[in-house]
């Protein structure tokens, strides 16, 4: 289990997530730029209902069953990522063919990819449905991959709980990604070590957010401690109640939680709006987030309600986000005034 003295964590509010991929933009650029890792995304966001990247991640075992011992991983195959594929950008802007050029995928046509099947989602007209699931790594309390490594490469910072991977230890064993239940570590081939999301640490210790929860337009992330009474994180995860661990029965205590989704009404097979059935299932979301998420969406329901008569509720106060230094408990230094560095090379 975890020695760390204290715990930073994310939650994430699925009502705000627009799917705009700002965040994974944001990741890409600062961590994801180097030799062997075109193919990877630290951050993801991904439709569901949905097969995932990497595809049906969520099949692929790992974690720790009820009694804590470790369950049998498969590891993914790059295929399952979904390879980075090139564009004929140079001849579209530069070659001279004026209109008539189209924009085309050079090389081998891509079978799979991180956002294939994109707003597909689930159920059936009129009452089909779906919504946007952004992941990192969720830096666990109890990481699998922690416990998977036979070099100790994987570390938990004792400051923070931020999981990390030691490359100059790693020998590329891969048993990490098949541990993790979450499947958000990568295997750069080109330089045979494992990388991930390092909760972009170089940021945090200059006082600055996560690059994606800092860019992010819907205000979707919320950052900090989880001992911290006076941050978000605490209210939402510990005193409200409403922000959950996705697939809690993977039993590596993720540090990242949601906020679940409350999706429109249902149409009745008259045509009438049937108030009382959610387009959003219940069971798809007790399957993601396990049975506490319908007293999650009851106080969530409750709380915008009060609102709605009274005008006042710390929750929706909270949860609307009003002003965006609030939502990271102290990480809300200027980037560039602190000289924050991006991966070096």
């Amino acid at each position: 289990m975890s020695t760390s003295r204290r715990q930073l964590a994310m939650v994430m509010d699925l009502n705000k997530c627009l799917g705009c991929h700002t965040c994974t933009v944001a990741c890409k650029t600062l961590w994801t730029q180097g030799e062997g890792m075109d193919y990877m995304w630290f951050n993801s966001v991904n439709t569901v209902p949905g097969k995932g990247t990497p595809k049906h991640w969520e099949a692929m075992g790992g974690g720790f069953d009820a009694d804590g011992n470790a369950r049998p991983g498969q590891l993914p195959a790059r295929k399952d990522y979904g390879e980075a594929w090139n564009f004929n950008h140079d001849e579209l802007y530069h070659g001279g063919k004026g209109g008539s050029a189209r924009l085309e995928i050079q090389g081998e046509t891509p079978g799979w990819g991180p956002n294939w099947d994109e707003d597909e989602g689930g159920g059936a007209f009129p009452n089909s449905f779906h919504f946007y699931l952004p992941r990192i790594c969720n830096h666990c309390t109890h990481p699998a991959c922690k416990e998977a490594c036979p070099r100790q490469a994987i570390e938990k910072r004792e400051e923070d709980g931020i999981v990390t991977v030691d490359e100059d230890r790693c020998r590329g064993y891969r048993f990490c990604q098949a541990a993790c239940p979450y499947k958000k570590i990568y295997f750069n081939h080109q330089k045979k070590v494992a990388q991930k999301c390092i909760f972009c640490f170089p940021r945090i210790d200059a006082g600055v957010a996560p690059a994606c929860a800092r860019q992010c337009p819907g205000r979707v992330r919320f950052v900090g401690y989880r001992d911290d009474p006076g941050a978000p994180i605490h209210k939402l995860v510990d005193k409200w109640k409403v922000a959950l661990p996705l697939h809690p029965e993977y039993g590596t205590e993720p540090n990242v939680f949601y906020v679940p989704p409350i999706g429109p009404a249902s149409f009745g097979a008259d045509g009438d709006i049937d108030d009382n059935t959610p387009r959003i299932p219940d069971e798809y979301l007790v399957g993601l987030f396990g049975p506490k998420v319908l007293d999650a969406l009851a106080t969530i329901k409750a709380e915008r309600e009060k609102m709605r008569l009274t005008g006042s509720s710390e929750l929706m106060q909270l949860l609307i986000a009003y002003q965006w230094k609030d939502m990271f408990g102290g990480f809300d230094q200027d980037p560039a005034a602190a000289s924050v560095v991006r991966w070096v090379e």
